[in-house]
């Protein structure tokens, strides 16, 4: 029985079969052979292999994420059928009397290295496509597999080194049960998919891959963030019992799906959803979700070779807007950067992308992309609820700018004849020190303000959220942290506006006394976590959490914060 732990990022218990999600070692060693014919029929066979592997994954990516998505693989088997590409690989066996391995290594590099030295961009998205199907056939010849979790089809948990934004949505949660990782924090974003997804997760195990293998019993622990791998079988009922009474509490949280959020003394707040795309409506929904706080709109942009197209994007927001019924629905534009590349722009690779050119600033730079955004929420706006939120906002003249752009792009459509939304709220996501300390200044021009703390805790802190190393410095409850989001929340009040929190903070069981004794207005957060604080809200004071919110604000540490929120509401 092995053990390891991590830090709980997703709630729940996961117990399933072990599925490692790595890249396999490729290596090889040149050899001379006896009998050419015979290795070219082993290159056959791998090629064949491979493009039997390849229609399977177009076929299931064509079912579950629609045929643009399927058509990457088209290009990935005419690839494979390319004579130009599959001769020279025989002939070097042929010729040369050298091992498949070897002869296709050299040749694919060659291509590659041909079509990625040409200045067309076309011309060097071949090479990948190279690329990726040659290291497939390799995989065949040297019979290892590569890992898809798209094809996915038994109860497993996923257990890798971190998971991407793109892996994450692949994951069909029917049999992906849970996942552990190697690396990464509550707020990395495989952490944010796998709470939308409520799918339990245990991230920052630090040795998962090296520990855990193929196919051996995991069981992720998503409430201690704890790893239990080839338990005995007393630990498994044991576990086993945790997870039935797990699925207890969420059903007694269940029954307060179409409940107002409101304080034991009257006192009603927002609790909204973070999502990413409008397929997690389903779980705003089932969750009692009183509005949408946050929609990541780059997921439109992620996962694909081209940037989506105005009505991809209409169609996008529309769903969101109709699905919501009239609640509120807060989109925050393009927030490209730092942890969340899109390789097709070929953006400059950064010393220290989180604090470059990302978010607001790729898109007051990258104004076609940013007005093909605008025009599409502009015409989506007349189907629902739209408040419209720029990210990373550090001047008043970025959001200025920003502003204008969209007032423009509005009276184009009003001109065109194409109806637009008579007032749509601006907001400014608050996740630079910076904004937060100037927040009276913003709040005058602004119509909200939505606290990023993800962003801003390690902008405060000084510590890449991304970075095992200084984890520790991740401190939602430190006072310096709570002051921020007191003067961004009196700022807003002060001018009659209203004051929301998107990052993870505001669905923490610890934070959320604090926030409300503040005065946030709006907790958005996964959906998975709504009716567990709702359930939290209705039994606190609202008068007693403003005393609370007062006494920590002079506090010293994290832990004295910690520990008399703990005394006054019991945890």
């Amino acid at each position: 029985m092995g053990f390891l732990q991590g830090i709980a990022a997703s709630n729940g218990i996961a117990i399933a079969k072990a599925y490692k999600l790595v890249e396999p070692d490729f290596s090889f060693e040149k050899r001379t052979i006896d009998a050419p014919t015979d290795e070219i029929a082993r290159f056959q066979s791998a090629l064949q292999t491979s493009k039997a592997e390849l229609e399977k994954i177009r076929d299931h990516a064509g079912t579950a994420l629609g045929a643009d998505k399927a058509a990457i693989f088209d290009a990935h088997l005419l690839v494979l059928s390319d004579p130009e590409l599959i001769s020279p690989i025989e002939d070097k066996i042929k010729t040369e009397n050298v091992n498949a391995e070897h002869a296709l290594k050299e040749t694919a590099d060659m291509f590659i290295g041909m079509f990625e030295s040409m200045d067309n961009e076309y011309m060097k998205e071949r090479a990948a496509d190279i690329r990726d199907v040659t290291k497939r056939v390799l995989a065949n010849l040297l019979g290892i597999q590569i890992p898809n979790p798209s094809m996915i089809a038994e109860e497993v948990v996923i257990v890798a080194e971190d998971l991407t934004p793109s892996d994450t949505a692949q994951l069909n949660r029917q049999f992906v049960k849970g996942f552990t990782t190697n690396i990464g924090g509550r707020t990395s974003h495989s952490a944010i998919m796998a709470r939308s997804m409520e799918i339990p997760a245990v991230v920052g195990t630090k040795a998962a891959t090296e520990e855990i293998n193929n196919g051996d019993i995991v069981v992720v622990d998503g409430l201690k963030g704890e790893v239990h791998f080839n338990p005995t079988p007393e630990v498994l009922e044991a576990f086993k019992k945790t997870q039935e009474d797990f699925e207890k509490q969420k059903a007694e949280w269940a029954k307060l799906v179409n409940e107002k959020s409101v304080t034991a003394d009257g006192h009603h707040v927002e609790l909204a959803a973070n999502i990413g795309t409008p397929k997690d409506l389903k779980g705003v929904v089932e969750n009692g979700g009183e509005g949408v706080g946050l929609y990541r709109t780059e997921f439109l942009y992620m996962d694909r070779d081209q940037l989506p197209t105005e009505e991809e994007q209409y169609t996008a927001y529309k769903a969101v807007l109709e699905g919501m019924e009239g609640k509120p629905v807060v989109v925050r534009t393009l927030d490209i950067g730092g942890d969340k590349e899109l390789p097709y722009l070929n953006l400059p690779k950064e010393m220290n992308p989180f604090l470059g050119f990302r978010a607001i600033r790729l898109c007051l730079e990258e104004v076609d992309i940013f007005r093909t955004q605008l025009r599409a929420l502009l015409r989506a706006s007349v189907h629902g609820n739209l408040k419209v939120m720029f990210p990373m906002i550090a001047t008043l003249n970025e959001f200025r700018e920003a502003k204008a752009m969209l007032e423009e792009e509005k009276a184009k459509l009003i001109e065109e004849g194409i109806e637009v939304a008579e007032h749509i709220e601006l907001g400014i996501m608050v996740e630079i020190p910076s904004t937060a300390v100037l927040a009276d200044q913003f709040a005058k021009e602004v119509d909200f303000f939505s606290i990023g703390t993800n962003d801003l805790i390690q902008y405060t802190m000084a510590a890449d959220r991304m970075n095992q190393q200084v984890s520790y410095l991740y401190q939602p409850y430190n006072p310096s942290i709570l002051r921020l989001v007191k003067m961004v929340i009196d700022a807003a009040h002060k001018e009659g506006k209203w004051a929301g929190m998107c990052g993870e903070m505001a669905g923490d069981e610890t934070a959320i006394p604090i926030l409300l004794g503040l005065g946030l207005d709006e907790f958005s957060m996964s959906a998975s976590s709504i009716l567990k604080a709702r359930s939290l809200i209705r039994n606190l004071n609202k008068a007693d959490m403003e005393k609370l919110a007062s006494s920590v604000l002079n506090m010293s540490t994290t832990e004295e914060v910690v520990e008399a929120v703990n005394q006054a509401i019991s945890l």
